[in-house]
């Protein structure tokens, strides 16, 4: 089966690059909530294109939306990001470069549970959508990279 965006021409706008991928899309963008709405709907369209199941597309989505945030967080708005989203036989790869290889994610401790924390849920998130999520420093940054496994059933 030919990949949902194998016909698709990378294409360009103003903080937006998208380069299509055999398995998935690397994107380019400087950080914005427009982009961001643009990164999950190809995150959606993309993996339901290629057959992965929309638990996983939904869980794919919150990871990635929680490491934008969290780039836009540490690097501030408008940060140039590189947003890479694949489906593999093992499962989803979620990945997030952004060009500070200073500050790096930390748990702050607070329980997925706590009812009254009012932030620092998304790390544990993280830990239980992608286990085994690490942190690769680039020449230019770092980069987040997440495998969401499939569900074995």
């Amino acid at each position: 089966m030919l990949h949902p965006l194998a016909r698709i021409t990378p294409t360009a706008a103003l903080g937006h690059y998208l380069t299509p991928t055999p398995t998935g899309f690397a994107l380019h963008v400087s950080a914005s909530p427009s982009n961001l709405r643009a990164a999950r709907g190809l995150t959606e369209a993309t993996l339901l294109g290629a057959e992965v199941a929309p638990d996983l597309v939904d869980s794919a989505q919150l990871v990635l939306s929680e490491l934008y945030g969290n780039a836009v967080h540490a690097c501030g708005d408008y940060v140039p990001l590189i947003a890479e989203v694949e489906s593999a036989a093992t499962g989803v790869w979620v990945r997030l470069h952004d060009p500070d290889r200073r500050r790096l994610p930390h748990c702050t401790g607070v329980q997925l549970d706590d009812p009254a924390a009012e932030s620092g849920r998304g790390l544990p998130l993280m830990d239980l959508l992608a286990p085994g999520w690490d942190v690769a420093l680039t020449p230019v940054g770092k980069q987040i990279r997440c495998l969401l496994p499939q569900s074995r059933n």
